[in-house]
């Protein structure tokens, strides 16, 4: 019973109340707050602050949130070993991955894991913003660049360039930059992450830090439509060279300002502190760094 509250409880802060885990389980919202109130006694601890329209951890919860995530995990380990054998794996994973490299790279490994392991289950979700881990029951995420959660654990997965590119269309009509203050005349894509639009682009010039304020008539949280506005000659973007790799051994999209090109950033993925991942988790993530391995050394030929 005590798991099952413990299990209950999380599902209470990933939905953001008592009435929304109680839908999602089928359970009426006095039952809820019985069995919250059940496990707060066994804890002699208030675990949740409550309004009338929101609900907070409190410190003990929060401490919680991370306990009860390895124990479940620990416990459902221990169950799919026993009931299956320790080669046999099953149970769900939740990851998240930036929507363009996701649709691109990922869906296809998880594709293939799915088809090796039948009672695997896959919670993708797509999102070029950040999400709260801990607080969305995510086992791991990948992302780019430098972590904006100094608490998270991290897993290197390779290296990450950004490019300035367009289409030859748009060369052709508007011309090219030939230095990052030109970007200001021009029409450029700018992506949002969250409530944050990515218009200050990064450069080097005399080797030192460059930024430009960038303008455009199309924004997007989406990076793979930025990418096809920029194809179908709408612009200028600033994209991973993981997401249009293909483009430029193509030719669809031409590389701009390469000699004003900052450092390359990090890929990785990142998992809830403290959190201890079921053996399911940790397969798909040595699957995926794996994968990812040798997508990295073919673009590098590529671009060599």
């Amino acid at each position: 019973m005590l798991l099952d509250n413990l299990a209950l409880f999380l599902l209470i802060v990933e939905k953001g109340g008592l009435s929304a885990a109680g839908r999602e389980k089928g359970l009426s919202p006095a039952s809820v707050s019985e069995r919250l109130a059940a496990l707060e006694a066994h804890y002699g601890a208030a675990l949740l602050k409550r309004t009338t329209r929101a609900i907070s951890l409190t410190e003990e919860g929060r401490l919680l949130v991370d306990g009860a995530r390895r124990l479940l995990a620990e416990a459902d380990e221990l169950e799919s070993g026993i009931r299956s054998g320790t080669r046999t794996i099953s149970g769900p994973i939740r990851l998240s991955a930036p929507e363009d490299m996701g649709r691109r790279y990922i869906v296809p490994i998880l594709d293939r894991f799915l088809a090796e392991h039948p009672d695997v289950t896959v919670d993708l979700n797509l999102t070029d913003g950040y999400l709260d881990l801990v607080g969305q029951g995510m086992d791991f995420a990948i992302r780019h660049g430098v972590l904006a959660d100094s608490t998270l654990r991290s897993r290197p997965l390779g290296e990450n360039r950004r490019v300035v590119c367009a289409a030859p269309a748009y060369l052709e009509a508007v011309g090219r930059p030939e230095h990052p203050d030109d970007l200001s005349r021009h029409d450029c894509i700018i992506m949002r992450f969250g409530a944050n639009l990515d218009r200050e682009w990064a450069f080097q010039v005399d080797g030192k830090p460059h930024r430009v304020m960038v303008r455009g008539r199309r924004v997007a949280n989406d990076g793979g439509l930025v990418a096809q506005w920029c194809r179908d000659g709408h612009g200028i973007a600033l994209k991973s060279v993981w997401d249009i790799a293909e483009d430029l051994a193509s030719g669809a999209l031409i590389e701009l300002l390469s000699e004003f090109a900052v450092g390359e950033t990090g890929l990785q993925i990142v998992y809830p502190p403290l959190s201890v991942q079921p053996r399911r988790v940790r397969l798909l993530i040595e699957r995926i760094a794996t994968d990812l391995g040798a997508v990295e050394q073919m673009l590098a030929a590529k671009r060599a």
